[in-house]
């Protein structure tokens, strides 16, 4: 028996890359499907057991289904970005090493710290990372001067940014200059452009949770695979 699969979905699914950035290489012919530059919406013929006869190539590399999904929680240090290898010296590729090549859910940008999932399953990526399932992130943030509770309120309540303004959130107060904040979106630089509009600076922010996992005591430069609870856990929640 076999089906017919999106090639968008079966690049995902291989652990290449995110669907949404498997839409950008096809739409810039950069997906050959035997040979043949693919368009949007083309389908492969994949057999029940994950084997495909089609030979798929994406910007050079051959498309194959990883069998084991691994799903990773690194500490992402200071002065590392999310970016290739090959883009960028700073690229976290040249910190975190895995047997299997591993994708960032997500960015942290490089001031910033703490929990980056990292996998090879491209469709949980995907489903973390759609904004309208309104999965929740954990932050701790520290600002240059003292906070009142007319800042929490200001937070919490939606501070316009990026022509829009941001959805409601949790924040908590920590002590003079820390506080917490919860977000179920995620805009560009959104807790450092949100302290701005303020008229604050963020001087130091980690993302602690992600969803249902917590970064834990892990050291800046460290990772480990989620339990197997976690994991289910995780897969129950995206899938909502």
């Amino acid at each position: 028996m076999s089906t017919f699969v999106r090639i968008n979905k079966y690049i995902s699914e291989s652990g290449l890359m995110s669907r949404r950035k498997a839409d950008e290489y096809i739409e810039k012919g950069l997906v050959t499907i035997d040979g043949k530059i693919a368009v949007p919406g083309d389908k492969i013929e994949v057999n029940d057991d994950g084997s495909c006869s089609t030979v798929v190539i994406c910007d050079g590399t051959v498309v194959k289904r990883e069998d084991k999904k691994v799903i990773v929680v690194y500490n992402k240090p200071l002065g590392l970005t999310c970016t290739s290898k090959e883009a960028d010296k700073t690229s976290i590729y040249h910190k975190f090493e895995y047997p299997v090549h591993l994708n960032y859910v997500g960015r942290l940008d490089k001031d910033s710290q703490g929990l980056l999932l990292m996998t090879n399953d491209g469709e949980l990526s995907n489903m973390i990372q759609k904004s309208r399932n309104g999965h929740e992130k954990e932050y701790v943030v520290r600002v240059d001067k003292d906070i009142d509770s007319s800042f929490i309120k200001k937070m919490q309540q939606g501070v316009p940014i990026l022509d829009t303004v941001t959805k409601k959130c949790t924040v908590k107060k920590q002590s003079a200059r820390t506080f917490t904040i919860i977000l179920t979106e995620g805009l560009n630089r959104q807790i450092r452009r949100m302290c701005e509009a303020l008229g604050y600076r963020v001087v130091f922010l980690k993302r602690i949770r992600e969803v249902n996992i917590l970064l834990g005591d892990l050291k800046p430069g460290e990772y480990r695979e989620l339990t197997p609870d976690e994991e289910a856990e995780l897969r129950r929640k995206v899938q909502k």
